[in-house]
């Protein structure tokens, strides 16, 4: 059986986060929200920390913390007395260090701290993958349904209120999407990483699409072939699974953006030239 191959689950299961963190990625480049991004996946520390302090499923906990910290945040951008990047420059760090803080208190558990900040996507099990597929199914199913309106508060907010769209509870639903993939994705890539995921491909499939939808599906394709060249990398010379696969999407970023300066400039030479 395919699952029973350590490689074929983690392929499985990078694929999953690829399917998902691709057209999600592209309304965190589009709306400037990686910040946002690394918040509330540094507040997952503190969720593993909740789960095995009070015996819960720290996927569960992971999704509980996060979706609290986007629900917090959507609440407090209402008020003026904070800046937003520092609000949240203010819960990321907090977070994280009181989840390593109650982790250094939970002297009687022995935990791997470096997979789930960096992913241990190697040691995925066949729960995981359900994990990963049902939760990235919950969260495309709702992606579709605030495509047009998420479309609309993104080119134009005031506009997109104008014609009816109610601008909260919509941005509301994208963070609890972030928080839910970040939730599910924390053991494949971990939880320093799982932000780098959801941006690099989708900014290198910015450099080529013609639409949102397009840029979507590309950033999706970008994802899975990161996932595959990382672990492939990561089996054949032993290095870490999560940095690989985020450095193979980097070079795809690097590649892109270098072949588009090239382009410009011979285009540019040429015009001269001619």
């Amino acid at each position: 059986m395919i699952l029973d191959d350590f490689f074929a689950r983690a392929m499985l299961a990078g694929i999953g986060v690829a399917l998902i963190t691709g057209p999600l990625g592209c309304f965190i480049v589009w709306r400037r929200m990686a910040y946002f991004g690394d918040t509330v996946a540094h507040s997952a520390l503190l969720g593993v920390a909740l789960g095995f302090a009070f015996d819960v499923d720290p996927t569960l906990a992971v999704g509980g913390v996060a979706i609290s910290i986007s629900v917090l945040l959507a609440v407090l951008q209402q008020q003026r007395w904070v800046a937003v990047d520092t609000l949240l420059g203010i819960l990321s760090h907090a977070s994280l260090s009181v989840g390593l803080v109650v982790i250094g208190l939970l002297t009687w558990l022995r935990i791997d701290l470096m997979g789930y900040l960096f992913g241990d996507i190697l040691a995925v099990t066949e729960a995981d993958i359900y994990r990963v597929y049902i939760g990235g199914a919950v969260a495309l199913i709702t992606l579709v349904f605030l495509w047009r309106p998420l479309l609309a508060i993104t080119v134009h907010e005031d506009l997109a209120r104008a014609e009816g769209v109610k601008a909260l509870p919509v941005r509301l639903a994208l963070m609890i999407l972030v928080a839910l993939v970040i939730a599910v994705a924390m053991k494949i890539v971990g939880i320093l990483l799982i932000t780098a995921l959801l941006i690099i491909p989708a900014a290198t499939a910015r450099r080529f699409s013609s639409s949102p939808e397009s840029m979507a599906l590309f950033a999706i394709l970008i994802g899975m072939f990161s996932v595959a060249v990382g672990l492939s990398v990561s089996l054949n010379y032993d290095t870490p699974s999560g940095p690989s696969i985020v450095s193979a999407a980097a070079l795809c970023f690097v590649l892109v953006f270098s072949s588009h300066l090239l382009t410009k400039g011979v285009r540019r030479w040429l015009n001269r030239s001619g």
